[in-house]
């Protein structure tokens, strides 16, 4: 594509055409953008365009998302110059984004409601910026078909729909409407001086053509009017996106450039990406002046040799158009009218009547001798193909099979209608059990339900009774006591345990004193010839007791009346009995203490019960 710098300069700054008190919020972050600096209006129109598509995320939508939204919506029916609320709009474009949040992969989200009010914002802004428009069906199927995504071909293929006739011929007045919608776009971004609306738009377009047909419409994308310079290139844009060219740009000296490669035709080796090229930026001898050609794509020098030779040897075919030819009539629609019954079956009871009231002998036969017909012409349409196989495509071809097609739906119609009926009989009565079925599985759900909801006011009655103050005051302080008497009885444990220490030694020590006294005994035997009398040796034991035989009177400070009494002055005792017992009454002592502490704590507990139920009640 080989342009003139100076040709395509600017032609005006373009101002707002209505002045909001409040900007819309697309339209700050456009103008944070800076694309104004960008020269040549027809790029930065595209590129603002392009930023607004990208913004709202209608790259991701095509035209045939855009057909299904306005389907769903009903505006399919509508006139074109029929008004929309503004309600309406947002529930189109709101289901437009919702579907596509559907369709994108987990790793690819958006936010469809962010979406929807970025673009309704800018649709109304679109429409504002021309006085004393209003928002019409027309309006709404013009902006979504000119900024969604998709390919370009298909877009003008559906613009042709809408302003085009049954006989598949542009209307003017139609083309015209659609140009005054579209054009509000580049207003809408401040383009307005340069792409605005005039009413010689329309028969700048198709100039001499009268009849202009379909794939005259598609050839405008080869060479658009002045009034749509910047659609091919906004969709020329998004193509070349992600296009790495590894050369470095001649102004701003970058390593590499993506998206547009301008090569200037004058000045020998002087590359320029699409930033610098935008913005007029030149150095050395290079001129803005001077004629560049655009490049898309980056190509070595063996492919361009390669093509070349290809070229020069006529290897390659010739340059195919720039789009498929279509018909020049529109396709015509199935003519089902032999379909449809001539009157509808009131009930059942008919519908049994009209079907016996043929001879099964006679339907046999007419089916059969139908079928042989059917079979016979299906054959003579085989052999008329492989003869002939040059008319596959012509008209009387494609009215052969919609008769063809037509005849084999009536027989079906014909045949399977009989047998219909007692289906649909069966199928009420399994429709009638079904019903029935979900009504007791209502009524159970029902009942769930309310017993869930008697069980849930119980659980908060509950829980409110659980967080009355008193009560958690009376808790706090059953706890306390609770506390301090486990203390008390882990410190008469440890009492308890020391006694028993106790005792142990005294027991050590009486055993000592028994060898002792065994021992004595034994000595004093072989020193007597005569064995004395247990009598005597008892009184001697009691007239002179060693010294060493009784402990100190303080030593057993702090043991019970049975230790001490055991080691008292009197008449000789078992001492290892008396103190097995009064260590059995120390146990039983403790054991009963024990059993007090916990008697008062399960009384507190019961009148805590107690006055818990009088307070609920």
């Amino acid at each position: 594509m080989v342009m003139d710098e100076g040709g395509l300069r600017d032609r005006g700054r373009g101002t707002p055409a209505t002045v909001d008190s409040e900007p819309r919020q697309i339209l700050v972050e456009l103008g944070e953008q800076n694309l104004d600096a960008i020269c040549l209006s027809t790029y930065r129109t595209a590129c603002k365009l392009r930023f607004i598509q990208k913004r709202c995320n209608l790259h991701l939508i095509d035209i045939y998302n855009v057909i299904e939204a306005v389907r769903d919506a009903g505006l399919n029916a509508v006139e074109l110059h029929a008004g929309i609320s503004v309600t309406r709009l947002e529930n189109l474009v709101s289901s437009l984004f919702n579907q596509l949040s559907k369709r994108l992969p987990t790793t690819h989200t958006i936010d469809p409601r962010e979406s929807t009010v970025l673009l309704v914002e800018f649709l109304l802004a679109a429409v504002d910026s021309e006085p004393d428009s209003r928002l019409t069906v027309l309006s709404v199927k013009a902006m979504l078909a000119t900024l969604c995504g998709g390919k370009l071909l298909d877009k003008l293929r559906y613009v042709f729909s809408q302003v085009s006739d049954s006989s598949g011929v542009l209307v003017q007045s139609k083309f015209d409407s659609f140009l005054r919608e579209a054009l509000k776009l580049p207003s809408a971004v401040h383009e307005g001086p340069s792409f605005g609306y005039t009413h010689t738009s329309a028969r700048s377009c198709f100039p001499q053509q009268k009849r202009v047909m379909l794939n005259m419409f598609l050839d405008s994308v080869a060479d658009p009017p002045q009034c749509l310079v910047w659609l091919p290139l906004m969709h020329r844009m998004a193509n070349v996106e992600h296009v790495y060219h590894p050369v470095s740009c001649s102004y701003c000296r970058g390593n590499a450039m993506m998206g547009f490669r301008y090569r200037c035709l004058r000045c020998r080796g002087y590359q320029l990406c699409q930033n610098c090229f935008w913005r007029g930026n030149a150095s050395g001898s290079h001129s803005n002046q001077h004629q560049m050609k655009e490049h898309s794509s980056w190509k070595s020098s063996a492919s361009k040799l390669g093509r070349a030779l290809s070229r020069t040897l006529g290897c390659v075919s010739s340059r195919e158009p720039p789009h498929p030819i279509y018909p020049e009539q529109p396709e015509r629609t199935l003519n089902l009218s032999n379909l449809v019954p001539a009157r509808p079956v009131g009930n059942t009871s008919d519908a049994m009547l009209l079907s016996t009231s043929v001879p099964e002998s006679s339907k046999s036969l007419a089916v059969a001798q139908r079928m042989n017909e059917e079979h016979a012409l299906i054959a003579a349409y085989v052999n008329r193909l492989q003869s002939s196989p040059c008319s596959v495509d012509s008209p009387r071809r494609e009215d052969e099979e919609h008769k063809l097609i037509a005849r084999y739906t009536s027989r079906l119609a014909e045949t399977d209608g009989p047998g219909v009926i007692p289906n649909r009989s069966i199928n009420f009565d399994v429709n009638k059990q079904k019903r029935e079925l979900i009504g007791q599985l209502e009524c159970k759900n029902r009942e769930i339900l309310a017993e869930i909801k008697r069980l849930r006011v119980e659980h908060d009655a509950a829980c409110q009774a659980t967080t009355n103050p008193t009560l958690l005051a009376e808790l706090r302080l059953l706890r306390q006591r609770k506390d301090e008497l486990e203390q008390r009885m882990s410190s008469l444990q440890q009492s308890r345990r020391e006694l028993m220490v106790q005792l142990e030694g005294l027991m050590k020590l009486l055993k000592d004193e028994e060898q002792r006294q065994a021992a004595q005994a034994a000595g004093s035997s072989h020193a007597s010839p005569s064995r004395p009398s247990p009598s005597s040796v008892r009184s001697v034991g009691a007239a002179s007791p060693p010294a060493h035989m009784y402990p100190p009177q303080d030593s057993l400070a702090g043991v019970g009346g049975d230790v001490q009494e055991a080691f008292a002055q009197g008449p000789r005792r078992n001492l290892r009995n008396d103190l097995l017992v009064a260590a059995d009454s120390i146990t039983n002592t403790v054991s009963s203490l024990v059993k007090e502490l916990h008697s008062d704590e399960a009384r507190e507990e019961e009148e805590r019960l107690l006055n818990g139920k009088d307070r609920a009640g």
